[in-house]
């Protein structure tokens, strides 16, 4: 995978944007101290090289009525299915992640349900017939700490504050 290297500007741009998605381009420019189309050309820059993707509403699913979260574990009988299972979990709307993992399960899903009742019935039926070998889930009380990436400590170190 490509790492692109980027300059200060860069990234006081993305401090400031994972901040606060909704900062205008203008308050962006005045607290980096460039003009405001400094700062469009380098968002598009960002987007165009893949670094930014995009851009959401995030959406609390308990405010909607999913009340359950909760991460599993799955163990498949015959793991030459990754792909074909992939592509039945793409198909649950209910699962909202899934991560090709190391260690004790081949795959880790998040999947938010109304409740525990249709957590079940998701995993009784439709993740069981997907061919598992084993499963374990984990309901999540609360997220405690919720972000994306690191950007304050990773991308502007000590050295760039400096700057």
């Amino acid at each position: 995978m490509a790492y692109h290297s980027l300059d200060l500007l860069d990234k006081k741009i993305l401090k400031l944007i994972a901040e606060d998605a909704r900062i205008p381009f203008l308050e962006v420019a005045r607290v980096c101290n460039v003009s405001g189309a400094a700062i469009h050309q380098r968002i598009q820059k960002l987007t165009s090289i893949g670094i930014l993707k995009g851009s959401q509403f995030i959406i609390d699913p308990e405010m909607i009525g999913y009340d359950t979260c909760a991460y599993i574990g799955l163990c498949l009988k015959n793991p030459e299915r990754f792909s074909e299972v992939v592509d039945e979990l793409r198909k649950i709307p209910e699962v909202v992640e899934c991560h090709y993992t190391t260690g004790a399960f081949d795959m880790f899903i998040k999947i938010y349900a109304f409740n525990n009742h249709h957590l079940l019935d998701i995993i009784h039926d439709k993740l069981q017939p997907l061919g598992l070998a084993r499963s374990e889930t984990l309901i999540s009380f609360n997220a405690a700490i919720s972000r994306q990436v690191p950007i304050s400590d990773i991308l502007v170190s000590k050295d760039d504050e400096k700057a």
